[in-house]
């Protein structure tokens, strides 16, 4: 029996609980369909490394619906779904009636009649991200019911205001076969801080992800950032919660050298303080483009007291044998290249820059291994089946 063979079958023994469910927020997954996806996104990797069609629907879309800029995760989406067999048809609101009153209920309703799941990317206001995406959930489901859809697609969390599902675990499984195994995880301590950006306004859905998720992997993990650059407080008290039900250590403090204090990995990336995130929301809401103007002005300046928090190879000699694992996810502000100062020093991000691409990899498996566990009762026999037919990708 060859090595796919056999995760394969250790994938059909398992039970998919995903299947036909949204896939929003990590914490409302148990840690069993966790690592359900992580196996799944791997082996979906090691049959595309291995030359071998993953195209397992013959027809469908995959819709996006990104209400603010991405690069990387606009095109893991359309990777994925193509990976899958399924077209990308990217929702551009601007094009779109919205404008013109069509509420959200009609909106899912319409672009979803030949529809198998929808990716959604909302991170912008603060309180209404995750909201949004499960108004076009029960949009669906009322659809559905009421025979108006054949068919319920699922939707993928592509990031929002409290979480970025899809890349806090490519960085899980980016770790996964770093270390070797979730295993070796085991007492490992990341280092999630703040860094210095010449930017304001960016979501705080990358740390709280990685808190949230981290410490339920059996990681220690230490949040860092100036006074008053705190994450939601309801977040941060949630990763204290996990790290006590797993036996693992949570802790917040002011210093970012002492969360690179002995870490084997560090994750430096820079955030606007919860508070300012409140007030940004409502001033977009209200469309006040002058207080919005004023609000950035003021975070910029408050933001230069801490040019210091930047990780540099001064910084890195803390860590665990001055060798921790840098992680990003991408685009990083790179003092010196693609900026004057910014959260990493150019000799560091260029020492880890390819590491820093292949945790990016992932992102693209772990978002098809949710559109799959999602629309497939059993993917694993579902890729016993591809392997049997052994349909190559490309005729080399």
């Amino acid at each position: 029996m060859t090595d796919f063979q056999k995760q394969i079958e250790n994938l059909t023994r398992q039970n998919n609980e995903l299947f036909s469910k949204d896939f929003l927020l990590t914490w409302e997954k148990n840690k069993k369909d966790l690592n359900y996806i992580l196996e799944l996104a791997q082996l979906l990797k090691d049959f595309r490394d291995n030359n071998i069609s993953t195209k397992m629907f013959d027809s469908g879309l995959a819709v996006s619906i990104f209400r603010d800029q991405s690069t990387r995760t606009r095109f893991s989406f359309a990777s994925a779904a193509n990976l899958l067999g399924l077209e990308v048809q990217d929702m551009d609101e601007s094009k779109s009636q919205i404008a013109h009153g069509e509420t959200v209920r009609e909106t899912a309703n319409m672009i979803s009649f030949l529809t198998d799941v929808i990716g959604i990317r909302d991170d912008i206001f603060l309180g209404e991200g995750n909201k949004y995406m499960r108004e076009v959930g029960e949009a669906l489901d009322d659809g559905f019911q009421q025979e108006v859809l054949p068919q319920r697609p699922g939707i993928v969390n592509l990031q929002c205001d409290m979480d970025h599902p899809t890349q806090s675990l490519a960085d899980l499984l980016h770790l996964k076969n770093h270390f070797g195994s979730l295993e070796n995880l085991k007492g490992k301590k990341i280092a999630m801080t703040w860094a210095y950006s010449p930017s304001y306004g960016k979501p705080l859905s990358v740390p709280q992800g990685i808190i949230s998720l981290m410490t339920r992997f059996g990681m220690d993990v230490s949040l860092a950032y100036p006074e008053g650059y705190n994450l939601i407080p309801e977040l941060e008290q949630q990763a204290a919660s996990f790290a006590k039900q797993n036996n693992t250590k949570f802790e917040i403090n002011n210093s970012m050298d002492e969360a690179f204090q002995d870490a084997d990995i560090v994750y430096p990336k820079s955030w606007a303080p919860f508070s300012v995130m409140q007030q940004r929301t409502l001033l977009l809401q209200n469309k006040d483009a002058e207080g919005l103007k004023a609000l950035e002005k003021s975070c910029l300046v408050q933001n230069a007291n801490f040019t210091n928090w930047e990780c540099d190879e001064e910084k890195m000699k803390l860590t665990k044998n001055g060798e921790a694992l840098y992680m990003h996810c991408l685009p990083a502000d790179i003092t010196d290249v693609s900026c004057k100062q910014g959260e990493v020093s150019e000799k560091v991000f260029e020492k880890y820059r390819i590491d820093t691409y292949k945790e990016a990899g992932y992102k693209p498996y772990i978002i098809a291994a949710m559109m799959m566990s999602n629309r497939f009762d059993d993917p694993g026999e579902t890729l016993g089946k591809l392997f049997e037919k052994d349909k190559k990708r490309v005729f080399l």
